[in-house]
């Protein structure tokens, strides 16, 4: 309960988990579960009522917020148990699916996975991702995406309307170029300005070509 909501997600970001537990210090019961969701909902329904970082204004290219290296994408006739196999190999939540052109069309999660088990689907792991989302409870109208000219503030009001974990950001073509993850927003929201302050204030320039250099 001590517990600042920067110190919070400092744990989140740099533990790079999603879920963090708050704990009653006189009981040692679980009081309540803390996501990167209900934080960055938080600073959405707020941030109007703050001070407005300039940040906010800039595009995602001008920021370079995002992850593009080491993107991996399948295609619709993927099995499910290759998904899973990617999930575990390389630490990841979710994949972007793309057709044979190697374009976004939708997209498969963790959360999926759990989605075979009420028809006892995951027995046969062998199915087509195209067949593993047809088990899907909710209907989406479309992938939750995004594009690198677009803002950050635009991209961060979609990610908390649309209650996803993370936007696909596309070229004009549709091409999966990048994630835009709740992470990285609230890396570079909550954590990132602390760290540009900290060395702003720890590294005072004591000459001319050193304060050239900090500008």
């Amino acid at each position: 309960f001590n517990f600042s909501l920067f110190e919070a997600v400092r744990v989140l970001v740099e533990n790079r988990v999603h879920r963090l537990p708050i704990i009653d210090p006189t009981t040692h019961n679980v009081v309540f579960i803390l996501t990167h969701k209900r934080i960055l909902r938080f600073f959405y329904l707020y941030i109007y009522d703050w001070p407005q970082p300039t940040f906010m204004s800039k595009t995602l290219e001008e920021l370079n917020i995002g992850t593009y290296d080491d993107l991996h994408v399948i295609e619709e006739h993927t099995t499910v148990i290759e998904a899973l196999n990617y999930f575990v190999k390389y630490r990841i939540s979710a994949l972007p699916v793309v057709d044979k052109n190697m374009k976004l069309v939708n997209i498969y999660s963790k959360f999926d996975v759990i989605g075979l088990a009420p028809d006892k689907s995951y027995r046969n792991l062998n199915i087509t991702i195209n067949e593993a989302l047809s088990y899907r409870k909710e209907r989406f109208e479309a992938v939750s995406k995004c594009y690198r000219h677009e803002l950050l503030s635009a991209c961060m009001e979609r990610i908390v309307k649309a209650e996803v974990h993370r936007l696909v950001i596309v070229d004009k073509e549709e091409h999966v170029i990048g994630i835009l993850s709740l992470s990285d927003l609230l890396y570079y929201i909550v954590i990132r300005p602390t760290k540009t302050e900290h060395k702003t204030t720890t590294s005072e320039p004591s000459t001319v070509e050193s304060n050239q250099e900090t500008k």
